[in-house]
């Protein structure tokens, strides 16, 4: 099932896990000695190329009774509220650039374009998800609470309907980002705060009415004053640009947390834990996918998950650089550095969903060594021979030589057979 040992799990001693630390803390180092004026030129700039291209969405709009301008206009506006919950969003409000002390690009001011409140955001996701990353029953995002996708979460019939679900969650991701805070599920059961409840489904409420004012009623009446126009037809495309955003935030995300080799926790994992085995919970806990400047760039930089889950407050503009540095860490301690094609990552999130749909009985792999979830019991049949160092070569054996150790000894097992 999950892991409940993570030092064990990764086959590093007390101070290969220091070392690691020392050796990661020395990266945010140097990165944040060197933050300086092209990264503040960076953000600004991308803060004004996406208010340029939202506002080009909009001009196109004035003429979305032709349906090309239509198409033209949802799917422009589409990719500035991308780029603004993906790169801009997402990152201020991480506190990336509040060494900046500009008031107006500070994570305790940014507002985002989506009905979610920020500061609910703000502690649900940055404390809560990035603090306890994929421990079962601390880190909401492990589900959402709606789905299944590991076997620690026992099946119940709804799960049947796991590929509906997460349909609708991508179609509507920012009503379950916003939603997420309220903690619906302890409202149901009365374990809730009540006061503090209606304080935030107050402030829940302002902001998606804000929302749904400003995409349905606001703009669309505006636009409607333009012959070439209609109040429905712009609505129609800011729905649709709503949905491009959610379905894009959706997959990035979700390809950072629920392809194989993205670990899940237990508690037992936090009691204790070191800066450096923080710091390599993250590592086990996240994956990347392959990208160029501009996917890199559309995903907020989020194709580098495992740099952002070590650093999240630091400039996205540098995981790059970072990334680099992390994989050559994960050479020299033996351990895997999850990546892959962002449509077969994204792939494999939809097939563990679609896997664990149904009951555990219907499953082959077991319990501890699946695709989705694998945990230390995986490496009971290795045995005393399997030394810290291989004696062929003097390199280090930690988890990666682990995995394929036992992986590699089944299929021989099976080819016998």
């Amino acid at each position: 099932m999950a892991v409940t040992d993570v030092p064990e799990f990764a086959h590093l001693t007390e101070a290969d896990i220091e070392a690691l630390g020392v050796e990661l803390d020395a990266i945010r180092q140097d990165i944040e000695e060197s933050r300086g004026v092209r990264d503040a030129r960076y953000i600004r700039r991308t803060i004004a190329a996406q208010r340029a291209l939202e506002v080009a969405g909009r001009l196109l709009l004035l003429r979305s009774s032709k349906r090309a301008y239509w198409w033209a206009g949802a799917s422009t506006l589409g990719v500035a509220k991308i780029v603004e919950n993906m790169e801009i969003g997402h990152n201020v409000m991480h506190g990336q650039w509040d060494w900046m002390n500009d008031p107006e690009i500070h994570s305790s001011t940014w507002e985002w374009d989506m009905n979610g409140v920020s500061k609910h955001w703000r502690f649900t996701h940055n404390f809560m998800h990035h603090k306890y990353t994929n421990i079962l029953g601390m880190d909401d995002d492990v589900g959402y609470g709606l789905l299944r996708v590991t076997r620690d979460i026992r099946w119940k019939p709804h799960h049947l309907f796991n590929l509906g679900f997460n349909t609708v969650l991508a179609l509507l991701f920012e009503w379950g980002v916003g939603l997420q805070h309220l903690e619906l599920g302890k409202i149901f059961k009365g374990r809730d705060d009540r006061k503090a409840t209606m304080i935030r489904v107050r402030e829940f409420s302002t902001k998606a009415v804000h929302q749904l004012t400003k995409d349905y009623v606001a703009y669309p009446a505006l636009t409607s004053l333009s012959p070439g126009a209609t109040f429905k037809s712009t609505m129609k495309a800011n729905f649709l640009a709503n949905v491009i955003r959610n379905v894009w935030a959706n997959a990035v995300i979700f390809c950072g947390h629920f392809p194989d080799g993205a670990e899940k926790f237990t508690k037992t994992d936090m009691v204790g834990e070191s800066k450096g085995e923080w710091y390599l919970r993250q590592m086990l806990g996240s994956a990347n996918f392959n990208s160029g400047p501009v996917l890199r760039f559309m995903s907020g930089n989020l194709s580098h998950q495992i740099e952002h889950h070590l650093y999240p407050d630091l400039p996205s503009n540098r995981l790059y650089e970072i990334s680099i540095r992390v994989r050559a860490l994960c050479e020299k301690y033996d351990l895997p550095y999850t990546t892959g094609n962002f449509l077969v990552q994204y792939g494999k999130t939809w097939r563990t969903i679609a896997k664990l749909s149904v009951p555990d009985k219907y499953l082959i792999d077991t319990v501890d060594d699946a695709p989705e979830t694998r945990s230390e019991r995986m490496f009971v049949e290795l045995d005393e021979s399997f030394g810290a160092v291989d004696p062929a070569t003097g390199n280090k054996r930690g988890l990666k030589t682990a995995i394929a150790t036992v992986r590699g000894r089944r299929r021989a097992k099976r080819a016998a057979a």
